[in-house]
């Protein structure tokens, strides 16, 4: 579904991510990332039905983007990313808005991810939203030295659960 919302005043499409986003996709994935997802991780994630979503600005602009899987009761964040000029207007919110909807009409009761330990700026954001810390998952992340330990957090999704 293609939807126009305002996101702190600055009017922003909504869509489900299709094969000829992942230009726009893999720029935003390079520069914000050190060891970005390759575009066959978005092929495979396309491909599998993942629940996917991109935001465009007004001029056309990828603004944003999220890849979800499907699980039993449950849905599992892959990945959240908000362009670096796009960032601080509520996008990464917009995105977790419309996922944990999803979560709700698909009665799936959690919403699960995992996030860079050192990314204190990422995990207070999710914390502000909900999420609590329940794990750790030891050298989870590509790192530069060694690889990083993640941080699993969990959402539970109010007014979900097993539809009768």
């Amino acid at each position: 579904m293609n939807a126009v919302r305002q996101s702190q005043g600055v009017p922003v499409r909504g869509a489900e991510m299709a094969l000829a986003d992942l230009d726009a996709v893999m720029a935003v994935e390079q520069v914000v990332y050190p060891f970005p997802w390759s575009r066959g991780n978005f092929v495979d994630s396309l491909a599998a039905g993942h629940v996917t979503r991109v935001l465009h600005g007004p001029d056309g602009a990828l603004m944003g983007y999220s890849v979800a899987l499907p699980g039993v009761d449950e849905m599992h964040l892959l990945n959240l990313t908000v362009a670096p000029g796009a960032q601080g207007r509520g996008l990464g919110r917009s995105l977790l808005d419309s996922l944990v909807a999803r979560c709700r009409d698909e009665h799936r009761a959690w919403l699960w991810l995992e996030v860079r330990e050192s990314n204190q700026r990422a995990r207070a954001i999710y914390r502000r939203y909900g999420f609590e810390d329940v794990g750790l998952r030891r050298g989870y992340y590509p790192a530069v030295l060694r690889r990083e330990d993640a941080i699993v957090m969990r959402l539970t999704v109010r007014g979900a659960g097993h539809a009768l």
